[in-house]
């Protein structure tokens, strides 16, 4: 009884909240361009999915791209950081760095420089959710037991085999957490570079498609693309996390 409220929970939070928001418009007679009701907000989906759904496609492809490129540059350089100290050295404080700067500072640049909007767009998104792979599988690396190092080496495992059968495997729990992070990284920076670029003229995605809407003040129109972006967001964790739960299903963390 308990549980299925637990899980029942979201969902009666989420339309007790709608309905509030739907009376509260009515109620005050909030005009649909300053704040539109859900209602309003379903209608402007309907009328203009088939533009919507596109750049809703749009943006995911940019955001799945990026984060396959996330993992693969994450894993590499985290193993390379694990099998080096002086590697480690030389890239930890540059890949801070990149964390810490604003992409939006830096899109316009990457733009220009990479000149093909597609891949650009995949390189700010890329910087954005690469360091939350990088960082966490790091540490899984460093967090081996001490005990399981020390019994390899006893059996005359060569470096490459405690690497990729004891220190990887190890740092699976911490690779996946990170890659849930990162997974909504991935759609935080496609919608970045894409306001970057939708503001220059490239027409691509639903972060163009708001900016598109708030020119003409369709903000039903600019609330239902947000939505979009926010259930996308949601269902990117949920299914990083069913992949979680899925590799991790009977290990013993």
């Amino acid at each position: 009884m308990i549980r299925g409220l637990t899980r029942l929970a979201p969902f009666i939070f989420g339309l007790s909240a709608l309905g509030a928001w739907q009376a509260a418009v009515w109620g005050l007679a909030v005009p649909s361009y300053v704040l539109p009701g859900p209602i309003d907000i379903v209608q402007a989906y309907l009328g203009d999915y088939t533009v919507l759904n596109p750049a809703l496609l749009s943006t995911l492809t940019v955001t799945v791209t990026a984060l396959l490129a996330a993992t693969a540059i994450g894993v590499f350089l985290a193993v390379a950081m694990a099998a080096s100290n002086l590697f480690r050295a030389a890239i930890q404080p540059w890949a801070v760095i990149l964390q810490v700067t604003p992409v939006v500072a830096i899109a316009p640049l990457i733009i220009i420089w990479v000149n093909q909007p597609f891949i650009a767009l995949v390189v700010c998104a890329t910087i954005v959710a690469f360091f939350p792979i990088l960082s966490n599988t790091a540490a899984g690396l460093a967090a081996t037991p001490a005990a399981l190092l020390d019994l390899f080496t006893l059996n005359g495992a060569s470096r490459w085999e405690i690497l990729f059968w004891l220190r990887l495997p190890s740092a699976l729990p911490n690779f996946l957490t990170g890659l849930r992070i990162s997974g909504t990284l991935a759609l935080v920076g496609a919608v970045v570079a894409e306001f970057v670029a939708g503001s220059g003229g490239f027409a691509s995605g639903l972060a163009y498609r708001i900016i598109e809407a708030s020119y003409r003040l369709e903000i039903p129109r600019m609330f239902a693309a947000l939505v979009l972006l926010g259930m996308s967001g949601i269902i990117i964790y949920a299914l990083l996390g069913l992949l979680e739960r899925a590799l991790l299903r009977g290990r013993d963390i």
